[in-house]
């Protein structure tokens, strides 16, 4: 029973992982600019948007070797949570062509990386399955 729960735990956290991590990969590639951008018309210093690389770039990095497991979990939560408010409100309350939840990606996401944060890595990982952390 504890390896199926410990072998879960790995699939939820590298699957988030790695795919924040394209989206961080892609703002490797080709800059922040969209989130500096999105700050900026929210009136915020556009400086914050380099807190990105932390959010979708170690964070996901984390999850995906399982150290740190928890806190990276709750970066990419709290990453999330600002996604939403800068750039997806006005779809917060509508539906897509295809009948879904026009943010279930996003949902998904946040869900997720909460789910993470509460259950930890588990024991396949580089932190191990203790320590408050991990």
């Amino acid at each position: 029973m504890q390896a199926s729960t410990d072998l879960g735990k790995l699939v939820l956290r590298v699957v988030l992982g790695v795919l924040i991590l394209f989206h961080g990969v892609s703002k490797l590639i080709h800059g922040p600019g969209f989130v500096t951008d999105a700050l900026a018309h929210a009136g915020l210093p556009t400086v914050l948007g380099y807190g990105v690389y932390v959010g979708e770039v170690l964070a996901p990095a984390l999850l995906v070797l399982g150290l740190w497991t928890r806190a990276g979990a709750l970066v990419v939560a709290i990453n999330m949570v600002v996604a939403l408010a800068l750039v997806h409100t006005s779809q917060f309350f509508t539906l897509a062509d295809t009948g879904g939840w026009a943010l279930e990606l996003q949902g998904m996401y946040l869900g997720t990386a909460i789910a993470v944060a509460l259950l930890g890595a588990g024991r396949f990982s580089v932190g191990g399955g203790n320590g408050r952390w991990n």
